[in-house]
C-alpha cells in the first residue's frame, strides 16, 4: 500500500497507515517518473505526500526517507536520467535517490542493498548507544 493525499485526514488507508509508517526505520518514497496520466506531476504528488507526512507528525516527516525514482524501463536511459535529475532537483532531495524499474527489476538489487545497509548499520549504533551507561564520560566516584 502506498500514501495518498488526504491520509492525515483519514483518507484511504489514511491515519491506520501513517501509525504503521512511524514503525519504520527508513521511508523509501516511490515516484514514477513516467506516470501513465499524462496530467500527473510527479513532483507536486512527491510534496503533497512530504506534507502528508509533516501533518500527521513532524517525528515522521523527520524519518530517513530515500528517493526511489521507478519507471526507469519506461523511456529511453538519457531520458530517464534527465527526468529522475529533474525531479531530484525540483524537490531539492539531498538524500539518497535511487533510478530504478520495478517491473524490470532495473536498479533493485542496489537499492535493496543500500536499504540493508543502512537498517544494519543504525541497529548497530542503536546497540552501542544502549551499551553505552549514561555516565560513562563522567569521572570516577570520589572515595571517602
Amino acid at each position: 500500500p502506498g500514501l495518498i493525499e488526504g491520509a492525515a485526514q483519514g483518507a484511504g488507508l489514511g491515519i491506520r497507515f501513517l501509525r504503521h509508517l512511524q514503525r519504520t526505520r527508513l521511508l523509501l518514497h516511490l515516484v514514477d517518473i513516467a506516470p501513465l496520466d499524462p496530467q500527473a506531476d510527479p513532483v507536486r504528488d512527491a510534496r503533497a505526500i512530504v506534507q502528508e507526512l509533516k501533518k500527521f507528525s513532524r517525528e515522521l516527516a523527520l524519518k530517513p526517507r530515500w528517493l526511489v525514482l521507478n519507471k526507469r524501463d519506461l523511456l529511453p536511459a538519457a531520458e530517464a536520467e534527465r527526468h529522475a535529475r529533474a525531479i531530484v532537483r525540483a524537490l531539492r532531495h539531498r538524500g539518497p535517490q535511487f533510478l530504478i524499474s520495478g517491473a524490470a527489476g532495473e536498479g533493485t538489487k542496489a537499492l535493496c542493498e543500500a536499504a540493508m545497509t543502512f537498517l544494519e548499520e543504525t541497529d548497530r549504533a542503536a546497540r552501542e548507544r544502549a551499551s553505552t551507561p549514561a555516565d560513562a564520560g563522567a569521572a570516577p566516584p570520589v572515595a571517602t
